[in-house]
């Protein structure tokens, strides 16, 4: 079995280093900065369980070239979703039918994305529940919990049971589901605080320890959900996490939260969100293919997201000034017109 990973950046090098770290022939398909760190000091793996593993440079096939995921037999993307057409085009002329392609990237549409692109290969949709940074030296570490999810049909019932065996053997929990779609926007629903993270500028388990970002969080859901509902998309749990009652647990006081919070998500004192290093890094963030995307629903279906446009509008205004924020909770409270909601 041949493995490519395409956009290695914070969780494509994460999920191929177990493969590599399991003797598995893998090539990681990145940006030249990536390549000269991982030249320069190897890679290194950890979560917030204790996992530490470290491969030397030599173990790792890490270029720039897209035409080495040409024999590659699954190919995981973890590319930002503004890349996921263009880079697909680039792609679609060392794919065969035998090629299964898993997207495990934010955002809803970029399985249909691909599949309109590849025509000739099997392409899935994925889901990656956890938070992975970016450390200065090609150290990745994984702060949060979860399972990853691979979509499951008729069709590709036997590339789907291969990729999650194969996922499983290398150490990265994986299961199967016949709603990815309805997983996606659950996990979009709990995306929306990668902005208020990115946003506040401190770590997970800090923000998370303060009802008032916990409350612009809850108010930014509830919004969110509201407009699914009336457009009648539903979006579905995944293990502890349940999207509907989400806002509910965030408003509650600090010692229900904590004891709550604790069954549905485990949490380090490193994580933050992948917006907020973007932010960092002077990147631009998804947060089209994230809050944008509620805003669109709204937009289809004649209704309002004034605090979804509103984060959208600061984070945009920051990626210009390429300052990095921190925000505290009475300020984002102003700047989203909470003060006057009840």
């Amino acid at each position: 079995m041949k493995i490519g990973i395409l956009g290695a950046g914070s969780i494509g090098c994460y999920l191929g280093a177990h493969f590599i770290y399991k003797g598995i022939n893998t090539v990681l398909v990145g940006r030249e900065k990536i390549v000269q760190e991982i030249s320069d000091n190897g890679l290194r793996i950890t979560d917030f369980r204790g996992k530490d593993f470290h491969l030397s440079s030599k173990q790792v096939n890490c270029t720039t070239s897209i035409g080495s995921l040409a024999d590659r037999d699954i190919i995981l993307i973890t590319l930002k979703s503004a890349s996921s057409e263009t880079t697909a085009k680039e792609l679609k002329g060392f794919l065969t039918d035998k090629t299964t392609v898993i997207s495990f990237q934010n955002g809803v549409r970029n399985a249909s994305i691909l599949r309109s692109v590849l025509t000739q290969a099997e392409v899935l949709a994925g889901m990656v529940p956890f938070n992975v940074l970016w450390n200065e030296g090609a150290h990745f570490h994984c702060g949060t919990s979860g399972k990853l999810v691979v979509e499951k049909h008729a069709s590709s019932s036997t590339s789907t049971e291969k990729a999650v065996s194969l996922l499983n053997n290398v150490g990265l929990e994986t299961k199967a589901s016949t709603n990815v779609e309805g997983i996606l926007w659950g996990k979009l629903i709990f995306n929306l605080n990668n902005a208020i993270n990115a946003l506040a500028g401190i770590p997970l388990k800090e923000e998370f320890s303060n009802i008032g970002y916990r409350k612009i969080v809850a108010a930014t859901m509830n919004e969110a959900l509201f407009i699914l509902k009336k457009s009648g998309v539903k979006a579905k749990a995944t293990g502890g996490m349940i999207p509907t009652i989400a806002p509910l647990v965030l408003s509650l006081p600090d010692f229900l939260f904590f004891k709550i919070a604790a069954g549905m998500i485990k949490i380090d004192p490193q994580a933050r969100s992948s917006m907020w290093q973007d932010l960092k890094q002077g990147r631009k963030t998804e947060i089209d293919y994230i809050n944008g995307e509620i805003v669109n629903l709204a937009k289809k279906n004649n209704l309002m997201a004034p605090i979804n446009t509103a984060i959208i509008a600061l984070i945009k205004e920051i990626e210009e000034s390429k300052h990095i924020p921190h925000f505290s909770a009475s300020e984002l409270r102003k700047r989203f017109g909470l003060e006057v909601i009840t």
